[in-house]
């Protein structure tokens, strides 16, 4: 069996290559910027190298005996104005570290379209990491792949919540472009497939599922499977960026994304040549069948993973280091009549459906001010109502730690002049007795972060308040 390292495998396609990898038996090392995001996969085996594809150093070390690299690594959630940029300088990296430790074999995940007249920064991007990859030397196999359809991806979810919530919908231009939609499990196979077909090496291979579909008619498939009557009006006039701002207040998908998107939609994407057929022999998963597959995980809470899962804002190239003084806080201490255990259900539920506690109507309204202004908002909800993990993205907030039955640490994602934290803190006195520690910090940056604190604290009292209190009586009830 060869000898893997995965490079992207905390985000969407990565965190479910691993798995499959592991089940066929290959030994697996991942290279990862924060090891405690793998920590609650529990994937048997797998070696953790802590490191960025971006700093050439960590990849020596994670290349040593490897025989194939798996590139998974997107750079998007870092804005279109720097994403081409950093997965030029990743990519250039990777390739260098492949040729002078003596990889066999690196297997890319890339975008379609047609070279040379891309109208799409994204996919000319795609496109030139492939290159980049080949320069090494070291034989690539590029996959070329469109919208990928799964629970949790971003392209399916984008389209599902405009369906949801639009009973009429106006459409740009872009809408009606065709493309090739592939099942992320179909994806997948590929991936892992390759490994045992020695003559996809060295090969571009387009990959697409076997409807050929715009963005329009997959909204009507997905309208159709979930029972609903949607109406599509076409207009000529709607720019990429109105269209993105539309997504933005429409769905969890912040503006950046949808822009950069929504200018891939301005090209067709379908497959150009044949070696998919000539190469690999299984069935390939039907649209609807996608959407339904995808439905009926999200229904079950068993999404494995989400677009929002990788490109963490608190992962820095230098993580600031914050003097302990300089941080203002809301602390809230509270008993509590039940074993810490119990107590601590609540904690880790919050979020998502299952709401804030207290003044929800103000999150609510908080989270909206965000999406105005660029941010992620609150419509992103949470992976599963009770499970959570370090990275998760929870509403407006990430998931920076968490001990089970302890801790529970949250760094605000949503914009703010500085950087705000809210920990929970359950500590068991006896068998029956516990302590609820709630710390709300922010770091000021400026005059415009002390205005901020100050002049919404009298809100942010109200808020914190009463969520301790009800985690507490919600607990002992």
């Amino acid at each position: 069996m060869a000898r893997i390292l995965v490079l992207g495998a905390t985000g969407y396609i990565g965190g479910r290559l691993v798995p499959r990898l592991i089940l066929a038996g290959h030994p697996v090392r991942c290279l990862v910027r924060s090891p405690r995001k793998l920590a609650a996969r529990h994937w048997p085996g797998v070696e953790i190298v802590e490191g960025d594809a971006l700093r050439p150093e960590a990849l020596w070390t994670a290349m040593k005996d490897i025989e194939v690299v798996y590139y998974l690594i997107h750079s998007l959630h870092a804005g279109e104005k720097r994403f081409a940029e950093l997965d030029k300088k990743a990519a250039g990296n990777v390739a260098e570290a492949a040729r002078v430790a003596g990889v066999k074999r690196i297997i890319y995940l890339g975008g379609l379209g047609k070279r040379g007249v891309e109208k799409s920064a994204h996919l000319k991007s795609r496109h030139e990491v492939g290159d980049i990859l080949r320069s090494s030397g070291v034989p690539v196999t590029e996959f070329r792949a469109a919208v990928i359809i799964g629970s949790g991806g971003v392209s399916f979810e984008m389209m599902h919540h405009l369906v949801n919530r639009l009973p009429v919908m106006i459409c740009p231009k872009w809408i009606f472009v065709k493309t090739q939609p592939i099942s992320v499990r179909d994806v997948l196979h590929y991936l892992v497939e390759c490994l045992h077909v020695p003559q996809s090496r060295e090969r571009v291979i387009d990959i697409g599922g076997p409807d050929i579909l715009s963005y329009g008619d997959m909204m009507k498939i997905i309208a159709r499977v979930l029972g609903l009557k949607r109406r599509f009006i076409p207009i000529p006039l709607l720019s990429p960026r109105l269209s993105s701002y539309w997504i933005n207040w429409v769905t969890p998908i912040p503006a950046s994304i949808a822009r950069t998107l929504i200018e891939s939609l301005r090209s067709e994407t379908i497959c150009e040549n044949e070696e998919a057929k000539q190469l690999f022999h299984f069935h390939l998963t039907p649209f609807e069948d996608s959407v339904r597959r995808s439905l009926g995980k999200i229904s079950m809470h068993r999404v494995e993973t989400k677009w929002t899962d990788a490109g963490l804002p608190f992962e820095k190239e230098e993580e600031e280091e914050i003097d302990p003084s300089h941080f203002l806080r809301d602390v809230r201490i509270h008993e509590a009549k039940v074993p810490a255990e119990k107590l601590f259900v609540l904690i880790q539920s919050i979020g998502g459906e299952n709401g804030w506690y207290a003044s929800d109507w103000l999150w609510r309204t908080r989270g909206f001010i965000d999406q105005q202004i660029g941010g992620v908002g609150l419509r992103r909800g949470r992976r599963h109502p009770v499970e959570i993990a370090v990275g998760d993205a929870l509403d407006f907030w990430r998931v920076e730690d968490f001990v089970p039955n302890q801790r529970l640490l949250l760094r605000a994602e949503m914009k703010v002049p500085g950087e705000a934290w809210l920990e929970f803190l359950a500590e068991p006195h006896d068998d029956t007795h516990s302590r609820l520690t709630q710390i709300a910090r922010f770091y000021p940056r400026g005059l415009a972060g002390l205005l901020y604190w100050y002049g919404l604290y009298p809100l942010h009292k109200l808020i914190f308040r009463g969520m301790a209190r009800e985690i507490i009586r919600r607990a002992e009830k």
